[in-house]
């Protein structure tokens, strides 16, 4: 059963919002007792038993409370262990993330390379007034704890991948992209991949072609392919990432599906698809495959060009489409025809004979379904 929560939909708390300006300190709330009750240092120290010096550097919070000081404070200024225990790891807490926050401050550079608008127009990342709380949560999408580690995990993968220039110049855009997918299939709950059972999904979703509506064929796509293994997910390209799709493998046994939704017609969605779906079928499990717009021969020629012939052929089996061609007519009530016969979409064939330039890219639009999707009007360019 699939399970996934559109993240544009989730109103995101403000790290500043949770985090206060000021630090709660213990010895404050001590030394409040203290005057409550007219005690002094003095007192405090002869009634627990600790010395005037440890006393004194608990109310400067110079010293942390233990388990044993706890227990002392529980018998003598009420309360229990647990809420002392509690104040004092509140306050490293505290203390801790404004320490990390100055040191933050040096990375403040970093969100310059990275899509945050938007990022936070999708809804991936939280939009934070403080810009070293904006670093704090782009280090929180990505699942890294510095910089450095998003460099070696995200960055430096997608630039060098091919060396390819257009990667080079926008790989912390694809990067992102990337990620938002991997969060997203986290949220889908796949079977192991099984290669029987996904070739029976594929050729169920292939059917599914003739369905006009995304919110009918999304979900029914994605849970034949989850029941195979696949997680098939979709999410809007921030400026500067040129994806069309994405095929990896997340585990040995759980392989993704990511499409951009570049494609506004029904042609260029299950082409698209269908070619991710290829890579997942006939190559291995150590390779990401990322498709470029405007690119034919992609990242990896000899792959990209046996995903294409996947897609292709799936789509409509090329005996087929041949005869098709020797017919030489290519109308409406031609195509509507030959469609029928092989249960797709009439956008299919209009996208084959226009790619193959049988007819003018110009010809027989009209026929292609043009989608919407969600982002594009909760989140309009």
């Amino acid at each position: 059963m699939t399970k996934q929560v559109s993240s544009a939909s989730v109103r995101y708390q403000s790290l500043a919002e949770l985090t206060p300006d000021w630090i709660a300190k213990p010895g404050d709330t001590i030394n409040d007792i203290l005057q409550e009750r007219g005690w002094k240092q003095a007192d405090l120290a002869r009634r627990t038993g600790l010395s005037t010096k440890h006393v004194n550097q608990l109310l400067k919070s110079a010293v942390p409370i233990t388990q044993d000081t706890a227990a002392k404070l529980e018998k003598v200024l009420g309360s229990t262990v647990r809420f002392w225990v509690t104040l004092e790891a509140q306050y490293q807490e505290q203390l801790a993330r404004k320490q990390e926050l100055k040191a933050l401050e040096t990375d403040i550079p970093w969100l310059k390379e990275l899509p945050v608008n938007d990022m936070v127009k999708f809804g991936w990342v939280a939009k934070e007034p403080n810009k070293t709380y904006q670093v704090l949560e782009c280090l929180k999408f990505y699942a890294v704890s510095s910089v450095d580690a998003w460099r070696t995990t995200y960055s430096t993968p997608v630039t060098a991948y091919r060396a390819s220039p257009t990667l080079a110049r926008n790989g912390a855009a694809v990067s992102a992209w990337l990620r938002q997918g991997e969060k997203l299939a986290d949220s889908i709950i796949c079977a192991e991949y099984d290669e029987n059972k996904f070739a029976k999904a594929l050729a169920q979703v292939r059917t599914l072609t003739n369905e006009r509506d995304p919110n009918l064929f999304i979900p029914r796509t994605r849970q034949l392919c989850a029941d195979a293994g696949v997680a098939v997910v979709m999410a809007p390209a921030p400026r500067g990432c040129p994806v069309s799709g994405a095929a990896k493998w997340l585990t040995p046994t759980k392989a993704l599906i990511f499409l951009s939704a570049r494609g506004k017609s029904d042609d260029k969605l299950w082409f698209t698809f269908f070619h991710e779906a290829g890579h997942i079928v006939k190559h291995g499990k150590s390779l990401t495959f990322l498709d470029l717009l405007g690119d034919d021969s992609g990242l990896n020629p000899r792959e990209e060009a046996e995903a294409d012939a996947f897609a292709r052929d799936y789509l409509i089996p090329q005996d087929q489409f041949n005869q098709f061609l020797a017919a030489g007519q290519f109308t409406r009530i031609s195509i509507t025809r030959f469609a029928k016969q092989q249960q797709i979409a009439l956008g299919i064939v209009v996208g084959r004979l226009q790619h193959e330039k049988k007819i003018l890219y110009s010809y027989l639009n009209e026929l292609k379904v043009k989608y919407q999707w969600p982002h594009e009007s909760e989140n309009s360019a």
